[in-house]
């Protein structure tokens, strides 16, 4: 004989909906306990004289959910250790004890190791009555969520939602935001309290943004978003991006779509990349967000073609990243630590190449320079190949090094130039000249890129400028001396300079 902990349900909040077979459990008891005594079926367990104890108490000294149901649990298991042989202990809960019950999702983990014998009773659930009471078929669709645990990302119009555990304002405001993520700020919602409790039920049909203005919040409310199969709410998914390239690459799609290739569109890849580039050079967001939506475009087109023919699908570059991202950062998802962005940047690396070992992809034949990738711009190539030298030892010493070369570069380009040397040997000079200075903003921590992009932009602005004072005379560039657009540039470097 052994010690049986019964978990039973007090039901959605009417006292009538109370079964007697829970009731007569509960006057049967070795001993009774409550989750809370804010429930309307309790006054049935006064009229019956019934004894009880609840947790109230365990709700005031802990600062979290999570350890109220913690706590509970390991005093129930407690209990039920020390009762003696033969003893059913009863555990009663608002609602059903398998919907939205932390405390038992607790005791099934622990009570077979304990020795315990755990038996769970039903009762009716608020979602019983919510059904009724709101009016809507589950079987159309339907997500229940809890308040405290809502992210934005598992919201889905398509489905009637329901979101429980509304116990406050302050919930309902964090429930607001969080809905306001995916739904306009007029969206129609539904708050309920104490469904199917005659005399306290009460429905609140309001816009989303006085969903935390309504009154009467407490343990028996929820907020019910009806589905919708507005084409706007589904434009903000990800799914339905997937299913609009899905459809302009089908037959029934567009022409032009469905006839491009890898290489057609490989230059379209390059050509919005650098569009993006340009918005945060401009720091101009409202464009960004546009160009970051055309370069997404991009990747789901190539992932769109490969899906078609079996090979991966956009949903498996995502869990690819997610993989890597995990992997690659053991001091954010591991055990390891990471101080500074250098540590973490080591920790990357160190991963980086733990990955290439198990793929097998790594061995004895392998470069240091491999990983750069083949049709970088030449100045981005240039630098990472430099970084990744540098790594081995292969480096100067200090700047003034670089210095040095540079000169000695300067002056072989110098040389070629004025003997005439071939058109070939030339541009190997050069080239060596733009190799140095690359090696030059490594050593001062600058990208080579966005410098030769921030004197590009100032070129840009000074140019302009001379144009439009030459334009205010009714003339143009070709019109004029260097001498007097060297004057103008002197002006435009003092002005938008000190601008």
């Amino acid at each position: 004989m052994s010690v049986t902990l019964t978990v039973v349900g007090l039901g959605s909040g009417d006292p009538d909906q109370l079964t007697i077979g829970i009731l007569n459990k509960m006057r049967g008891a070795s001993a009774l306990y409550l989750r809370t005594r804010e429930h309307p079926a309790v006054k049935v367990l006064d009229e019956f004289e019934v004894a009880f104890e609840s947790f109230d108490t365990v709700y005031e000294t802990k600062e979290s959910f999570p350890e109220v149901y913690e706590e509970i649990t390991s005093q129930l298991i407690a209990t039920a250790a020390k009762a003696a042989d033969g003893s059913e202990i009863v555990y009663a809960v608002p609602g059903h004890p398998m919907v939205a019950e932390a405390a038992v999702q607790l005791l099934k983990e622990r009570c077979p190791k304990e020795g315990i014998e755990l038996n769970i009773l039903g009762g009716e659930s608020f979602l019983d009555e919510a059904f009724v009471r709101l009016g809507f078929d589950p079987i159309e669709g339907f997500q229940l969520l809890d308040a405290g645990t809502l992210d934005a990302s598992w919201l889905q119009p398509q489905l009637h939602t329901l979101i429980g555990q509304v116990y406050d304002a302050f919930t309902a405001s964090d429930v607001k935001l969080c809905l306001m993520e995916r739904y306009p700020d007029d969206y129609q919602v539904y708050v309920g309290h104490a469904l199917g409790v005659e005399g306290e039920e009460a429905v609140h049909k309001v816009p989303l943004y006085e969903l935390d203005r309504v009154e009467g919040y407490g343990n028996l409310s929820l907020v019910y978003i009806p589905r919708s199969e507005d084409e706007a709410l589904k434009r903000r998914s990800f799914d339905r991006l997937h299913e609009i390239v899905d459809i302009l690459r089908s037959p029934e799609g567009c022409p032009w779509d469905r006839e491009q290739t890898h290489q057609s569109i490989r230059k379209n890849l390059i050509e919005e990349t650098y569009e993006v580039i340009e918005t945060i050079d401009e720091d101009d967001p409202e464009h960004m967000k546009e160009e970051l939506g055309d370069l997404l475009l991009q990747i789901l087109l190539h992932a769109q073609m490969e899906e078609e023919v079996g090979a991966f699908n956009v949903y498996d570059v995502i869990q690819g990243l997610n993989d890597k991202l995990i992997f690659r950062h053991p001091h954010v998802f591991g055990d390891h630590q990471a101080n500074d962005a250098e540590e973490a940047l080591q920790n990357w690396e160190q991963m980086k190449a733990e990955e290439k070992r198990l793929k097998g992809t790594a061995s004895a034949q392998s470069s240091v320079l491999d990983g750069v990738p083949r049709d970088l711009p030449a100045l981005m190539k240039s630098y990472k190949l430099q970084k990744k030298a540098a790594k081995v030892g292969f480096n100067w010493d200090s700047i003034e090094g670089v210095f040095d070369k540079l000169d000695e570069e300067v002056a072989e380009l110098k040389e070629a130039v004025r003997e005439g040397h071939s058109v070939e040997a030339q541009l190997l000079e050069l080239g060596d000249v733009l190799f140095v200075a690359v090696n030059a903003a490594r050593f001062m921590e600058v990208d080579p890129e966005e410098a030769l992009s921030a004197t590009n932009r100032k070129f840009i602005k000074r140019f302009q400028y001379i144009e439009q004072k030459l334009r205010e005379q009714g003339r143009r560039p070709e019109d004029s001396s260097v001498e007097e657009m060297e004057t103008y540039w002197q002006e435009a470097k003092k002005l938008l300079d000190r601008a």
